[in-house]
């Protein structure tokens, strides 16, 4: 695969897990919405990470990690962000902090967090179009 055809490849996987979080969302899952939201950045960063370093991608999953070695430049609330939201991936998977996110993942405290994951996404799709 050529580098742009494997830039497209995260981008369409990062949409359809677009779809599923806001499908999440509307069916009041907020848990496993934020969490899908984490894949939705992630799979984002990925493609930036092969636009601008290697074909390669990290085969980590903590966003703020994935952006820095794409040498992306991030404002200190935009590292702030990351840090939060792959905190989501954490907290969803292991039973000990599941029971904790689920009580702090209202619909409001989740759709704070979804206006976010999607003005991020905004701004990130640009950089790797740009």
């Amino acid at each position: 695969m050529k580098k742009d055809e494997i830039v497209k490849y995260w981008l369409d996987l990062s949409d359809v897990d677009f779809k599923a979080m806001n499908s999440l969302f509307e069916n009041a899952h907020y848990v496993w919405a934020l969490f899908v939201g984490h894949l939705v950045i992630e799979k984002m960063l990925k493609a930036y990470y092969v636009k601008v370093v290697d074909s390669n991608v990290p085969k980590i999953h903590h966003l703020l990690q994935i952006a820095e070695r794409s040498e992306l430049e991030l404002s200190d609330l935009q590292k702030d962000f990351l840090l939060e939201v792959t905190a989501f991936n954490i907290k969803t998977r292991y039973p000990d902090y599941k029971q904790r996110f689920y009580k702090k993942a209202t619909k409001d405290f989740a759709e704070q967090y979804l206006y976010k994951i999607k003005e991020f996404r905004k701004w990130l799709s640009k950089k790797i179009q740009g």
